[in-house]
């Protein structure tokens, strides 16, 4: 929606600087370490859809660059530019659980966090693979996915509370349901105006195509994206589900489909809510704060991050 307001450089890729070219390249205040990154990034598809030129970057990037949040800035600013716009944005489910650093990095960056009821977030990950399936529980991808929505919300969550004026939550539902006054609370923000009828007429990228992992259902008659949840789960599926991310549905104000007194507090539920977050905030040290994750460059990314 930002994109087709007119306002904003067209961009449609995630550019996987912050959870992509970060982590396998390391600290960018060493040359050699920034020529390595533009050698590979010229041959990919998310640098051939900047539309630039190796030339518009090149430079300034060897000599400018210092982190990661440079490169973004630097590459962006030449789309722009080349566009004549002058903002930009960039978006990503994984810069949730790294705000602060984004923030020290680019300290003018505004965060609009979206969030969306966990039960169907948790379907559409799941029908998308978003996450390997662990083998200790191939029948619980979708409870694990739940979980790990929740770990990336409360991530969001606590780094605004640190951001203050700088970061705004905006629900996925009250976008469908109410754009037009979604998108002026989103302009009062951002400080830019977002005309629903322009950005329904540009319909660039997502605007045009939605962004559906249920594709099927962009042929039915009223396509609904919302509350997805209440058809696609069987009674105990919901039911634990709850159990798990009640807690957090219940602090965004979504309403619990399962009565109190039935939500599942099974030695199993306890076991996944200690187990789960753990593990995923144990991939996120290896992967943004030790030098393993160079040793496996090419996962999990390794369909975002392909060659041109």
């Amino acid at each position: 929606m930002l994109m087709s307001s007119g306002s904003f450089a067209v961009y449609p890729e995630e550019s996987g600087v912050f959870n992509q070219l970060m982590p396998r390249f390391g600290d960018l205040r060493l040359l050699t370490n920034r020529r390595k990154l533009l050698q590979l990034w010229f041959k990919t598809t998310l640098f051939k859809n900047t539309g630039l030129q190796p030339g518009q970057v090149e430079q300034r990037v060897l000599k400018e660059c210092r982190t990661a949040g440079d490169f973004l800035r630097i590459v962006m600013e030449e789309i722009a530019r080349t566009q004549g716009v002058e903002r930009w944005t960039e978006t990503s489910n994984e810069n949730l659980v790294i705000l602060p650093l984004i923030k020290a990095m680019i300290p003018d960056a505004l965060v609009i966090h979206m969030i969306r009821d966990g039960r169907d977030a948790a379907l559409s990950m799941d029908k998308m693979g978003w996450l390997r399936r662990y083998p200790w529980t191939p029948k619980r991808s979708l409870l694990v996915h739940g979980l790990y929505w929740e770990w990336m919300v409360r991530h969001g969550r606590k780094a605004g509370q640190r951001l203050g004026r700088d970061y705004q939550e905006v629900r996925f539902e009250e976008l469908v349901a109410r754009p037009r006054e979604t998108l002026a609370e989103v302009g009062r923000f951002i400080a830019q105006d977002l005309n629903y009828e322009q950005i329904r007429a540009a319909g660039v990228y997502r605007i045009d195509v939605p962004n559906t992992s249920f594709e099927a259902e962009l042929r039915q008659p009223e396509f609904n994206p919302v509350g997805r949840w209440k058809k696609a789960y069987s009674v105990e599926q919901l039911a634990t589900l709850e159990a798990l991310i009640g807690r957090t549905l219940g602090e965004l104000d979504y309403s619990l489909h399962t009565p109190v007194k039935r939500l599942d507090d099974s030695l199993e539920v306890w076991k996944m809510r200690l187990l789960y977050p753990r593990i995923f905030s144990l991939k996120k040290w290896v992967k943004f704060k030790t030098p393993l994750r160079r040793l496996f460059p090419e996962f999990p990314e390794r369909l975002l991050f392909k060659r041109a």
